[in-house]
């Protein structure tokens, strides 16, 4: 079933970003027009999965255009069933309770005592459930606005203008084979790192390594991250024929280990000393950390002097590798092993580091595709 949203004031919304009204409206009228809408005829925009991406991307819109009701829906799709567990619901009520303004929200809708019966142990809530006032089960500590969420795939996109897909890919097409009716160029597909909280939060992803190694330094992160998305860039142009189709650097994300998720507590727990290289990459509890063997992997591949390309300010043929200084440092932190975590601080420090600005420019301007990187001819 379709459950009840409350919507935001004009100018405010639950993650406290103020937005410009009118120009939020010029953008969705243009939709409206490209679409062939008509006055009076709502456009209906649906998200199927209810994960973080999919949770937060639905959470963003709804945010943002969600307080024109006669112009367009926001909806989102998520299975039904889905039973919080005890400890989940105590940590949710813990999340309610520090948020003044989450906890206004949910005495003033009646929803409150739901999640006090559920904290007693007196109730089970549901994923479904606790979706429609704001709360993706992926990512509790990070509250989103109240949604619109419907349990039946089929109700949620009959009348859909445009579906987004918000599923992981494994369980895409299993999905979208009871979708049939829907144009292939209405359907938007979200991926890529799980850095969800950080973009509903307006935040920066975290490079945990280095927040480590620098006591929570707000800079040290964001030149971290900086570098990183810059190389990210910078691979993806190396191995990809049409890059600008990919909106964002997808090829390479996996390369940027400790940034976020596993890898990023990896390397955490590395630069802590709590946990040591010589336990391998495969953690206990943790599972397989992939941005060990992708750091690896692509370091390996870009220093193959074949595929050398011209240095911007040495003007003379280098493997791609030499323009990834955090790469590099990351090879010899985490594969050869021949220097200890503190040297990516050394290599952030370093006054020859090329502007990361730098990089997605000669990225973005030089024709960098190397076929033969894919084993291509």
């Amino acid at each position: 079933m379709v459950g009840s949203i409350e919507v935001a004031s004009n100018n405010s919304y639950s993650n406290g970003v103020i937005q410009n009204q009118n120009g939020l409206e010029e953008k969705l009228d243009e939709l409206r027009r490209f679409l062939g809408k008509s006055d009076g005829d709502l456009l209906k925009i649906v998200g199927v999965g209810a994960g973080a991406w999919g949770s937060v991307f639905a959470a963003l819109l709804q945010d943002s255009y969600g307080q024109f009701r006669d112009k367009v829906q926001i909806r989102i799709w998520r299975r039904p069933g889905r039973a919080v567990d005890r400890a989940t619901a105590e940590h949710l009520f813990e999340v309610i309770n520090s948020r003044e303004d989450v906890l206004r929200r949910l005495i003033r809708r009646c929803a409150y005592l739901k999640y006090v019966e559920a904290r007693l142990g007196d109730r089970t809530l549901y994923a479904d459930e606790i979706l429609k006032d704001g709360f993706c089960l992926n990512m509790i500590d990070t509250p989103l606005c109240p949604m619109k969420v419907v349990t039946n795939l089929q109700e949620a996109i009959w009348d859909a203008d445009i579906v987004i897909n918000g599923l992981p890919s494994t369980e895409t097409r299993e999905v979208f084979e009871e979708i049939t009716e829907v144009p292939m160029e209405n359907i938007l597909y979200l991926g890529g790192p799980n850095i969800a909280s950080e973009i509903y939060n307006k935040e920066y992803a975290n490079a945990r390594m280095v927040a480590a190694l620098t006591n929570e330094s707000a800079t040290g992160k964001s030149v971290y991250f900086a570098h990183c998305t810059s190389e990210m860039i910078f691979i993806t142009h190396l191995l990809t024929k049409e890059p600008e189709k990919l909106a964002g650097p997808l090829l390479a994300d996996t390369y940027v280990t400790l940034l976020k998720g596993r890898n990023a507590w990896y390397g955490q727990m590395i630069a802590k000393g709590q946990l040591s290289l010589d336990m391998g990459d495969s953690i206990s509890g943790k599972g397989t950390i992939q941005g060990v063997s992708a750091i690896e992997a692509f370091y390996e591949l870009l220093s193959q002097p074949s595929l050398n390309v011209l240095h911007p300010e040495a003007n003379k043929p280098v493997a791609p590798v030499e323009l990834c200084p955090i790469l590099k440092i990351l090879y010899k932190i985490l594969i050869t092993r021949e220097q200890g975590a503190e040297a990516i601080l050394q290599a952030l420090r370093d006054e020859n580091l090329n502007d990361p600005r730098d990089r997605i420019e000669i990225a973005q301007t030089h024709a960098f595709y190397r076929p033969s990187l894919l084993g291509q001819p």
